[in-house]
């Protein structure tokens, strides 16, 4: 395994790291003892990165990971995200009240005394322009209650925006074979302004993987079925926001390049 140092953080991670949004939810059936042998698995394998969210099984997802940290030596880095337990998810809900709330939850399920790396869950773009919002996380760092904050976005524009703002020491964005205009715009200037970055839907739901047909069927509770058009959350997460049939087509042409 290979690692890198992350930003300004001071962490070392691993490359690769666990995502860990299936072993909560909204990605078909899920077995809870399947995900502690995956999460056990990557460590053992040299990971040391987990990303996870609050809103991944409304917890669960935290507290499956809190579970296998208990019976690790190694030194592992989670970073976990608030703001999308918002209903409705809006930018005025990304108050000193609900923050300071989504936090606490988050050190209660993953059984922590402080947070290592706390996202802003992918905000509306507004957010990026309130300053008052990243008082707060400054607030909650003092306080000792998270060591470290990034955000995770949707658009290069909000990266662009959010490292202006000097806490924030991590972005986390869309970047894969179809996604490439992380690299052409804001890379560079993460690496001058010593950014950490997290590239997230690396395989595109699945799709790069080249397992995927016009035949494969999700089920109803996997996002891959109910938000492939953005009908329940960002247009733009689920297949990278690539039309489902046009990405079959797409991964066929790489095929032919490998």
């Amino acid at each position: 395994m290979e690692y890198r140092k992350l930003g300004s953080t001071g962490y070392e991670v691993s490359t690769i790291s666990f995502g860990a949004w299936a072993i909560g939810g909204s990605w078909g059936d899920v077995d809870d003892d399947e995900s502690l042998r995956a999460l056990h698995t990557a460590i053992d394998k040299g990971v040391n990165f987990i990303d996870t969210a609050d809103v991944y099984g409304d917890g669960r997802s935290e507290r499956l990971i809190s579970q296998v940290l208990k019976d690790r030596s190694e030194d592992i880095v989670v970073a976990t995200k608030a703001g999308r337990r918002l209903n409705p998810h809006v930018a005025e809900g990304y108050n000193r009240e609900n923050l300071t709330a989504f936090i606490e939850r988050s050190l209660k399920n993953l059984d922590v005394d402080a947070l290592d790396i706390v996202q802003l869950h992918c905000p509306p773009t507004d957010v990026y322009y309130m300053p008052d919002v990243f008082r707060v996380l400054d607030d909650l760092k003092q306080q000792g209650k998270i060591k470290h904050y990034g955000v995770s976005v949707e658009k290069v524009e909000e990266a662009i925006k959010a490292i202006q703002y000097p806490g924030v020491e991590t972005v986390q964005i869309i970047f894969n074979m179809f996604r490439q205009r992380p690299s052409e715009m804001f890379f560079d200037l993460a690496k001058q302004n010593d950014i950490g970055i997290l590239a997230r839907v690396p395989l595109s739901s699945g799709m790069l993987t080249g397992k995927m047909s016009r035949k494969t069927e999700f089920a109803d509770d996997d996002h891959r079925k109910f938000n492939r058009h953005g009908e329940s959350f960002d247009k733009g997460e689920t297949f990278s926001g690539l039309d489902y049939n046009t990405g079959l087509d797409a991964v066929e042409e790489i095929k032919k390049l490998v």
